[in-house]
């Protein structure tokens, strides 16, 4: 469970998930929580967080190459913080507010278990 996997991992992940936001937020996002978005106002927002994914799965594209630095170390740190939040989220709209949609569970379930592989490699060694 190496660094530079978890970050190769994290890029295709994010990446795919911000293309598919850029080109249907609303699908995306009614896969994830049952309905879609209706605003336009939500619809740019949607494109606004693909944008966003798309910049971090760069970052973590680019943080492959070379050896374990404390720029790897700091990436990897924000992304269990990224990995713990998003669970919490999707958890909080099933939960409180009633939403669920087909890709609820095994979104959340897979950013779990990114963060479990974070944890490991921030491990000391």
């Amino acid at each position: 469970m190496s660094t530079r996997s978890l970050l190769l991992v994290t890029a295709l992940f994010e990446g795919g998930t911000a293309l598919a936001l850029l080109v249907a937020p609303s699908l995306i996002v009614e896969l994830l929580l049952g309905e879609g978005l209706a605003s336009p106002q939500s619809l740019v927002l949607g494109r606004i967080t693909g944008v966003a994914l798309v910049s971090v799965s760069v970052a973590c594209w680019l943080a492959t190459r070379g050896d374990r630095s404390n720029a790897q170390t700091g990436l990897v740190a924000s992304l269990l913080i990224y990995n713990i939040g998003v669970p919490v989220l999707l958890i909080h709209a099933a939960l409180v507010s009633r939403m669920h949609g087909i890709a609820l569970w095994p979104a959340t379930v897979s950013h779990l278990l990114l963060a479990i592989w974070c944890l490991a490699c921030l491990r000391p060694r």
